[in-house]
């Protein structure tokens, strides 16, 4: 489903190169839960961004469904973003004056969805979150975790390829983290979705199915 092929990135900063990723080659199937560990600076964002459309790689080949990424142009590298890839920040990124429905419900707005629809579709994803109740409340009148199974809901409301969760439980606690991973893991098991997350945090390996390390850049089995 997914593949990097001798994929590398080099950041330019005036005169000076920065190789962020040398000769990734990465196959993950559809369906997959895979975790990518490592320490801060080593890669795993700007990685997970290449598999999200989010960046370009500077070299080799990168292919979702056999549709390769790097022969896209605007506007059909939005609409591969916005239709086939959902993304978790760690930051949550909710709009602070929406509530968490209208917020969830924006990405099928933005599709083009009748409102009505949009909405509807956004409180079946908030009630698999477990946020049935919280619906009408706007982000700074919930938790941490709430925000962040929010985020999640508003990922899976175009019904995504691949969900890409970045350090998604970096602002919260042990107790927390727990459950948002363990969300995660039950997205892949009921619905089969492919799921490619990126922790430093080791626990976060314990929920998927293959973990990979990178390490300056390299990509470790």
């Amino acid at each position: 489903m997914i593949e990097l092929r001798e994929v590398s990135k080099i950041y330019r900063r005036g005169s000076e190169e920065i190789q962020a990723l040398g000769q990734i080659n990465l196959k993950i199937a559809a369906g997959e839960f895979v975790a990518i560990t490592g320490k801060s600076g080593c890669g795993k964002s700007t990685l997970l961004h290449l598999i999200g459309g989010l960046e370009l790689p500077s070299s080799g080949r990168l292919l979702l469904n056999g549709q390769e990424l790097t022969k896209l142009k605007e506007p059909e590298l939005t609409h591969f973003r916005r239709d086939r890839v959902g993304v978790v920040f760690q930051s949550f990124n909710l709009l602070p004056l929406l509530t968490l429905e209208e917020n969830v419900a924006l990405p099928r707005v933005l599709q083009g969805a009748p409102y009505p629809q949009a909405h509807e579709e956004a409180c079946h994803w908030l009630a698999e979150v477990g946020l049935e109740g919280r619906r009408r409340h706007k982000p700074h009148q919930v938790s941490g975790g709430e925000m962040q199974r929010a985020a999640i809901a508003r990922a899976l409301i175009n019904r995504p390829a691949v969900i890409l969760a970045d350090e998604p439980t970096g602002n919260l606690d042990s107790a927390t983290s727990a459950q948002v991973l363990e969300l995660f893991s039950r997205l892949h098991r009921d619905f089969q979705q492919t799921v490619v997350l990126v922790s430093h945090a080791p626990e976060a390996a314990g929920y998927a199915q293959r973990v990979l390390r990178l390490i300056d850049g390299r990509l470790l089995s």
